[in-house]
Formats: structure tokens, sequence, C-alpha cells
């Protein structure tokens, strides 16, 4: 798919210059988008400003539903594009379209809620004959947002849906690795009857133009999704303007000594090596009790072995490549680097260009870069420990602080996890993603400011809160 214009609120600019994107698999071209400048970028900020939306409730839910609805007519269309792009595979492109419609679903839905809060007055001795009443309004300005490559439909959706649903206006700048996707989003929502200031895409290079979009006098809210380094250097940057920061994950599946050992594994399985392990909530590290740990990763390797890598367009396929050759080669590293250290290699670390087969290591400790540091890739780190205090000590060892996964139980572990875990979410008996595109997501930490995601969540970061009285 090739995009040769940057469409600028309801008009078109050829492209002086065009981004490639490469096809992670084969090697080829996957499409094109423009190359936009500093100006493009400040033209479409302006033109995002300058738009006043007046969409009703109805109006934008309505947008939001047929958006859904558009979408998951065309899910093969869509995550062709997103394999394409990706290197996913489609098993996991497909399962990608269905969360986006979920999104904007959820949105249509919340756009109906009236947000609204009713206090009375007369609450104290020197109290009134009043009510404060608040209402939430959408920003004055513009809300910038910045989203990564691991799902490049829905961290998109997890953005937009939100602002239409509250009335705002965003430029989005996607990856510039895989940006096709966004595109056609775009211009789904044009047809599903959104104004097109109200959503505009600027791809590029990001050190070209991602400062202008960080420091914008017009930009009011700052939501971005990724990397740690440059979820920190936008922090630094976008100074005073309100901030939604969505980073890393280090994130754990503890086994515990009375759980459900085939549950268990078949969980640190799905959470390992789904979406070819590039989630900030996919599980980074297994600790597994001593008592288990044995039989326990016999059957991860047992089921690891079974997971099918390769041709990302083959639906038979579990797994297809990582983002791109690089990062298939940092993994590569960093187990060759644990096996130096004395961990041991059970299956996996083949890579074959951006191809990289779903890995398990044993006898991994907490000292080693593979699970000290966010490894972004198909890779299963056993860890073991003898006690529920080292388990959370080891948990809490990392900078991050996203999600985890318990498998027990018992309710005394369950209560000392929950309270005790420094993470924003902790799912029992699941997998660390886990979640509703509705309920709040977020970590701390390294991993965000604890400021949460999700549709509801979203709507409230994209909004301001007015009071207003009334004699009652």
């Amino acid at each position: 798919m090739h995009y040769d214009t940057l469409r600028i609120g309801r008009t078109c600019k050829k492209a002086d210059r065009l981004l490639t994107v490469m096809n992670p698999y084969t090697g080829g071209v996957a499409g094109s988008v423009p190359m936009a400048s500093i100006e493009d970028v400040r033209a479409t900020i302006a033109a995002a400003r300058a738009y006043k939306p007046t969409l009703t409730r109805f109006e934008r839910s309505q947008i939001c539903l047929r958006a859904a609805a558009v979408i998951r007519e065309r899910t093969a269309e869509i995550s062709d594009l997103i394999t394409a792009e990706s290197g996913l595979s489609k098993k996991d492109s497909i399962y990608e379209v269905g969360r986006a419609c979920d999104v904007f679903t959820f949105a249509g839905n919340a756009a109906l809620v009236d947000d609204g809060q009713i206090f009375s007055c007369d609450l104290t001795p020197h109290g009134k004959k009043r009510r404060v009443y608040t209402m939430r309004e959408p920003l004055l300005g513009v809300i910038t947002a910045i989203t990564p490559f691991n799902h490049p439909l829905n961290q998109v959706a997890h953005k937009v849906a939100p602002s239409i649903a509250t009335n705002n206006r965003m430029v989005l700048k996607p990856s510039e690795k895989t940006p096709l996707t966004a595109m056609l989003l775009a211009d789904l929502l044009v047809d599903a009857g959104l104004p097109p200031e109200m959503f505009q895409v600027i791809t590029g290079d990001p050190k070209e133009i991602a400062d202008e979009l960080l420091t914008h006098a017009d930009v009011d809210v700052v939501t971005f999704t990724g990397g740690v380094p440059i979820g920190k250097y936008i922090a630094a940057k976008a100074v005073y303007k309100r901030q939604v920061l969505e980073l890393g994950g280090n994130d754990p599946i503890i086994v515990m000594e009375d759980a459900d050992i085939e549950e268990a594994a078949t969980l640190a399985v799905a959470g390992s090596y789904k979406n070819s392990g590039q989630r900030c909530t996919a599980v980074k590290r297994i600790l597994v009790h001593t008592h288990v740990a044995d039989r326990f990763v016999e059957l991860l390797v047992e089921k690891t072995k079974a997971i099918t890598f390769g041709d990302p367009m083959d639906p038979k396929t579990d797994v297809g490549t990582v983002i791109d050759e690089e990062a298939a080669k940092e993994f590569e590293a960093k187990v060759n680097d644990a096996i130096s250290r004395g961990a041991q290699l059970l299956v996996g670390n083949i890579r074959q260009g951006a191809l990289y087969s779903p890995t398990v290591l044993d006898q991994v400790t907490a000292d080693m870069p593979v699970v000290k540091t966010e490894t972004f890739g198909p890779v299963s780190p056993v860890i073991r420990f003898s006690s529920i205090d080292e388990a959370i000590e080891l948990v809490n060892s990392t900078a991050y602080g996203l999600s985890s996964a318990v498998c027990t139980n018992r309710l005394d572990y369950i209560t000392r996890f929950v309270t005790e875990l420094h993470v924003g979410t902790v799912n029992v008996r699941e997998v660390p993603g886990y979640r509703l595109e509705v309920t709040p997501f977020g970590g701390i930490k390294d991993s965000g400011t604890g400021i949460k995601e999700g549709v509801q969540e979203a709507m409230k970061s994209f909004t301001n809160t007015k009071t207003y009285s009334l004699p009652w």
C-alpha cells in the first residue's frame, strides 16, 4: 500500500519525499508514506487547532460504532496489511483487528454516558443551599499521539477512539516502521463520518519532526506508548503539557508450589510468544517454585516445541518475525550472554534474518541482562525460587512495574501478591497482559507515571473538568 499525499485538514499535499516501509519477513517493500517536514507538522497542528468540533454525543458514538463495524468487515484486508509491515503472524494480526473493534465499540458506548457529578453544598455547618456540578469539556488545544510498531492498529485505536468520544482533535505520529495501518485507519474514520481535522496522521523521521509534536504551543496533551528512553525524553521535553506515558515492562509469571502446572505452562507459553513476544505485557520472566520447577520446565519445553514459527502469512504459523533483523540479533545476543553466564538453553535461539524462534532458558539468575532489562521478543527465561518472600523480592527488583501473573490457588498468597507487588496489574491464573480494552491499564516506576490508559481513563486524560454552581 502506497501513500504519496499528506492530508492536512481537508486539503491534500503531494509529498516531496517518501518513507519506504519494509516487510520484515520477505525483505521486500510493503509500502510507502510521506516524509513530513517540520512545516508540515506545524500546518497539521494549525488545521487541528483551528477546527471547533461540534459533534453531539450521539454522532461521536455512531462514528465509533461505524468504524468498529467497517474494521470487522475488512478484517482479512487489515490483518494482511498489519502482517506485511510488522511481520506478525496472521493469527496475531487477526486477533489485533478484533481488539481494535472492541476499542471503538467501548468508546462508542462511553461517548453516550454523562460524565458529570453533583455535590450538595449543605454538608457542613457553614454550608449553603447550593449545588456544585461538574462537566467534562474537550481540550482547548490539540492531542499529540505517538505509537509504537508492535500493535500498528490497536495502539492507534487506543489513542484515537477516546479522542473521538470526547470531541477532541488529534495528530498522530505512528512508528516509522509500521505506519501503513494507521494511514488506512484514518481513511476508514473519514468514511465513517469523522471530520478529517479531528484525526490527522503525520509520518516521517522522528529525529526530524518529533520535537515539534512535543513542544508546539497548541499541543495540550502528549500521549505516548513505547520504550522507556523515549518516554523519559518526552517527559523532559514536553514541558508543562499533560503527559500520558505507557512505557515498557519486565512482567513476570509466578508459579507457586500449589499451582496447576499444566495451566501455568500453557499461560507461560501464551504470554511469552504471542505477538512474537513484542508486548509490553508479555511474559519476560518466569519465576517458578523449586518444588515444581523440574516438571514445569518439562512442560514449558514441550509446549514451546509445539509452537510453529516462520512465514507470518501462513495461517498455520503461530509466531512470525520480530520487527527487524536488528531486533532479532539483539535477542540472540542476550540469550548467548545468559548462556555464557551459566543459563541452560533448552530449546530455540535460532535466528534467520528477522525470524527468531521461541526460546527457553533455565537456571537464569536475576542479575542476567536477559531478565534485568526488558527483552522484547519470544524468550522464556526461567528463574527458580524457594519462598514467596523471595518471589516478591525478585519481582520488585527491576526498574519496571507494569503487570504480573500469579499461578496459585491459595488466598493468602494471592493477597500478598496483590498487596506487595510493585506493579500496575496482578492477574491471578491468567497472563500478565490480560485486560479489557475499557479497563484501566498502566504501570509505575519505569513503566509509567501511574496515569492509566484504557478507554475510560484515556477519556479522562483527554478532557478538562469544569465546575459550576447554582442556588438550590
